[in-house]
């Protein structure tokens, strides 16, 4: 059945009920005036609260967002050459360590500050990044984590795909295997199927599985022949030779 068909069976059914109890309806809305009015009130402002919570998300979301615009350009500040001074003029760090942390103070005050935020959330992800740069696994897995499970889909591919990452610095190279592969059968805007290949490639030689992995770089020179990623995994299998 269409759907105007099912709307308009819909609408017909709610005429003929409504007809029915119109003379009664009325009757019951001089009786009870007062309880209408108190009605109407309560509708009101449960609008108005809804309205105003949106209105309030949307301010803090922006404030978010200019924080983290913030907390990403430190943490693409420039590393400066070994021996060379700061220069005032010119932001850069003495190391990527440094860099990290700094940026994850950053974007720790943005996820303490604005949790429930669309930028709050990819603060967090950029946590989780920032805590594996530092060495901190544990706390690196916890943010990704939450993060893997957004409603933004995009996000929490970027999530799991890092998360897997995680995974395989800690020798887990199952769980790895096991996220790549999902990610594979459910490829993203900002995590393709390639992408995860090739990760998944790389973990099966660090977890000491050449023929997976060689049938993984054959895979990807099949579907790819004329990319980069083509070349790519042309170059892993050489070097596996």
């Amino acid at each position: 059945m269409r759907a105007e068909t099912r709307h308009q069976l819909k609408e017909d059914r709610f005429s003929r009920a409504t007809i029915n109890a119109a003379e009664a309806t009325v009757h019951w809305s001089v009786e009870h005036k007062s309880r209408l009015a108190l009605l109407g009130g309560v509708v009101v402002l449960l609008i108005v609260a809804a309205i105003g919570g949106w209105y309030y998300m949307s301010q803090q979301d922006q404030k978010a967002s200019v924080d983290l615009g913030q907390a990403v350009r430190t943490l693409d500040t420039p590393i400066r050459p070994a021996g060379m001074p700061p220069q005032p003029d010119n932001p850069s760090f003495a190391s990527s360590k440094e860099r990290a942390t700094a940026a994850h103070k950053e974007f720790q005050a943005i996820v303490d500050k604005y949790p429930h935020t669309h930028a709050g959330s990819f603060a967090r992800y950029f946590l989780g990044l920032t805590s594996e740069t530092l060495g901190n696994h544990a706390a690196a897995e916890r943010e990704l984590k939450e993060v893997s499970s957004a409603h933004n889909r995009d996000l929490a591919a970027l999530a799991n795909f890092a998360l897997a990452s995680v995974y395989r610095n800690t020798n887990r190279n199952k769980d790895a295997i096991d996220l790549y592969k999902k990610l594979m059968d459910k490829p993203t805007t900002t995590v393709g199927k390639v992408a995860s290949e090739m990760e998944l490639g790389a973990t099966y030689e660090a977890a000491g599985q050449p023929l997976e992995a060689k049938r993984i770089y054959q895979e990807v020179q099949k579907e790819n022949p004329t990319s980069p990623a083509s070349q790519m995994a042309s170059a892993k299998l050489q070097e596996m030779k």
